[in-house]
């Protein structure tokens, strides 16, 4: 299935592209990291729905994740 002429995993990566660099654009240094993590999320999506897989871009991004995650629940305390 296509939109505009690009396939909807392309999309699914234009969108993690999107949400990733928009997360840069925030003052907060935790809403970037929310918005980043968001981003993070649909590109690890975006590497499994590529054939073959993608594991540089789910592992990189898992790991992004990860380090997100683990600044949000220690700034959090």
């Amino acid at each position: 299935m296509e939109f505009l002429g690009v396939s909807w995993v392309e999309w699914v990566g234009y969108a993690a592209m999107a949400t990733v660099l928009i997360s840069f654009l925030t003052k907060s240094v935790n809403k970037l990291r929310i918005v980043n993590s968001f981003g993070c999320l649909l590109f690890v999506f975006y590497g499994v729905l590529l054939e073959p897989i993608s594991k540089p871009i789910i592992i990189t991004n898992l790991a992004i994740l990860c380090i997100n995650i683990y600044y949000l629940i220690k700034n959090k305390s």
